[in-house]
This record gives structure tokens, C-alpha cells and sequence, in this order.
């Protein structure tokens, strides 16, 4: 199962390696890994995606505790959150290729970002599923280039990660 994992750490050098270090010595996979900044220059937030049973995300969050830099961790997906991921996608827009290409960027409320006499650059936000979706949805073989930044998670409501 896909786990959204928010971490709270110091914004100093090599945090990050430790983290990823982390997971790489006990073989569990990354598939996705955001780092920034807070509000709080001394702070950074990084959002990691992985998968794994309950018991392994588990052993994931104590060891993640473990690490000095590390200030909070929180599973996003123990309870209500909302996750965007941005993707730009270059598809080849030639002759009538490029109406149909608007209007798959009109229907997954993408915006062209770029164009040219024979591509256009598509800006999608939104969570992994529906990115996801746009690519099934346009031909395979128009596809020039595809950048994902990928997830970004916060808790709903009243939820916040902070110290």
C-alpha cells in the first residue's frame, strides 16, 4: 500500500543522505522525494512516498525518529490529507495533433506552457492518479519528454506537521 510520509528535519548539510541512506540500508524504496524549506529557515519539510504493509511503514517511522536531524514524522495517510504533484509534459503537436492536444489540456485543466512550431509543454497539477490518467489518455508515441516533481502531501483540517 502507498503511504504519504511528512518529515520535519533540520535544514542543514546532509540530513537528506541520511534519510535516503536510511531507507537504502534497509531496502525499501523511495518513490518519490520532495525537500524544502518551511517557514522556518532552520527547518525543512520533505515528503517521501513509498509503499509497504502497515508493519513496515511502521519500522519506516522509528527509524526515521531515530535520526538526530529528524524533528516530527507523520504518516499523511493515517487520516484526511491533499497531495498535488506537478508534471510538464512535451507532446509533439503537429497539424491537427495540435487541437487535440489543447483539448487534452483543457479537459485535465492543464495549461500549455510552452510552444512551438511542433511541441507544446503541458503543466498538469494535480494528485498521481490523475497525472497518470492524462498520460493514458494522449497517444504514447506524442510523447517528447515527461519531468514530475512528485508528491506533495498536508494534512486536512486542523492537522498540521509542525514542532
Amino acid at each position: 500500500m502507498k503511504h504519504i510520509i511528512a518529515v520535519l528535519l533540520e535544514n542543514e548539510p546532509g540530513a537528506l543522505s541520511r534519510v535516503v541512506g536510511l531507507f537504502s540500508a534497509r531496502g525499501y524504496n523511495i518513490e518519490s522525494l520532495t525537500v524544502a524549506p518551511t517557514e522556518d529557515a532552520s527547518l525543512s519539510r520533505m515528503t517521501i512516498v513509498t509503499a509497504g504493509s502497515d508493519d513496515v511503514i511502521e519500522q519506516i517511522t522509528k527509524h526515521l525518529n531515530r535520526l538526530i536531524e529528524v524533528v516530527k514524522v507523520v504518516d499523511l495517510t493515517e487520516g484526511a490529507y491533499t497531495e498535488r504533484e506537478l508534471m510538464m509534459v512535451k507532446v509533439r503537436a503537429v497539424g491537427k495533433e495540435r487541437e487535440e492536444m489543447m483539448r487534452m489540456a483543457e479537459i485535465f485543466r492543464g495549461r500549455i506552457i510552452d510552444v512551438t512550431d511542433k511541441s507544446y509543454t503541458i503543466e498538469l497539477t494535480g494528485d498521481h492518479g490523475k497525472n497518470d490518467a492524462f498520460l493514458e489518455a494522449i497517444d504514447r508515441s506524442a510523447i517528447l519528454e515527461t519531468v514530475r516533481t512528485g508528491a506533495s502531501g498536508i494534512g486536512r483540517g486542523e492537522r498540521i506537521l509542525r514542532v
